[in-house]
């Protein structure tokens, strides 16, 4: 498992914080507990966890045991978690508390609380730094529940998941363009076998320059939620990594990775993206042929 993966809990988070703060870069459960304002009993969990995972060694001089980040992950941890203490930390409660009211009658709490948990898990390992990793969290658990929630009513949009492997070019051009084309006639999702922590800023730049919006779109896993939703499924360059369901539609493009080139041949890409969503729509009678 990615080490990293176990400061996806805030506490966690906070915790590493914390330690990466002290003069010494090390620090006791005492410490921490007082810090933090919690029972030691819970903050030597998460200690437990974190050093399951190797995020923390333990060391003992006489009776205090010190705990420190590994130099060989100070550099990664900081990058996920922050430095020192900076007061942005996620209220997960408060999360959930919204998100309980949005979809009251379709989840219950229990279902919430642990979709905003595994949405933390799994985007923790993309190295997203703490000051995003909880809006992000939020974010992306509300786009799982809404998938989760689906029912194919008469009328209702239909819904096209684009996967790439990153998440962060191809898949999310395809995205915004099938978004800018076809409106609220289609509901669109993204996601990535092996997702970045940020967009391409070319394919950012690509888009902007015609006027297309990515607004807080990030890279997002892909998950079995997106996949069951979906009513149509385009790959790019992901191989075997989404399952196949009956009943769905599955299609495979073929396009360079924008990451990898220079504006002038992401534009190249963007527009050949744009008319292959462009066909798609047609074929699916949400655009009339030209």
């Amino acid at each position: 498992m990615e080490p990293l993966t176990a400061l996806a809990d805030p506490t966690r988070g906070r915790i590493a914080r914390l330690i990466l703060a002290a003069p010494d870069r090390r620090a006791s459960v005492t410490a921490l507990a007082e810090a933090l304002g919690l029972r030691q009993p819970t903050v030597s969990h998460h200690l437990a966890t974190l050093r399951a995972s190797g995020v923390v060694t333990s060391e003992r001089e006489g009776r205090r045991v010190w705990y420190a980040i590994p130099d060989g992950l100070i550099d990664r941890v900081r990058a996920v978690v922050g430095d020192g203490e900076d007061g942005a930390d996620f209220d997960a409660d408060r999360a959930i508390d919204r998100l309980a009211a949005r979809f009251r009658g379709v989840h219950s709490r229990e279902t919430i609380a642990a979709c905003l948990r595994e949405s933390f898990e799994l985007l923790a390992p993309t190295g997203v730094p703490a000051r995003e990793l909880g809006t992000r969290a939020a974010a992306f658990a509300t786009t799982r529940l809404e998938a989760l929630g689906r029912t194919r009513a008469p009328g209702e949009p239909i819904e096209v998941l684009y996967v790439c492997v990153r998440n962060a070019g191809r898949s999310q051009l395809a995205a915004a363009l099938t978004r800018q084309l076809a409106g609220e006639r289609v509901r669109v999702r993204s996601a990535g076998s092996a997702p970045a922590a940020w967009l391409s800023s070319g394919v950012v730049a690509s888009l902007d320059e015609i006027g297309v919006p990515l607004g807080g779109e990030f890279p997002k896993p892909l998950t079995d939620e997106a996949v069951r939703a979906a009513d149509v499924v385009v790959t790019m360059g992901c191989g075997d990594a989404c399952p196949v369901y009956p009943g769905k539609r599955y299609e495979d493009w073929e396009f360079a990775d924008p990451a990898t080139l220079p504006i002038g041949a992401i534009r190249e890409v963007r527009d050949e993206i744009e008319r292959r969503v462009r066909d798609l729509l047609v074929d699916l009678g949400v655009l009339a042929s030209p």
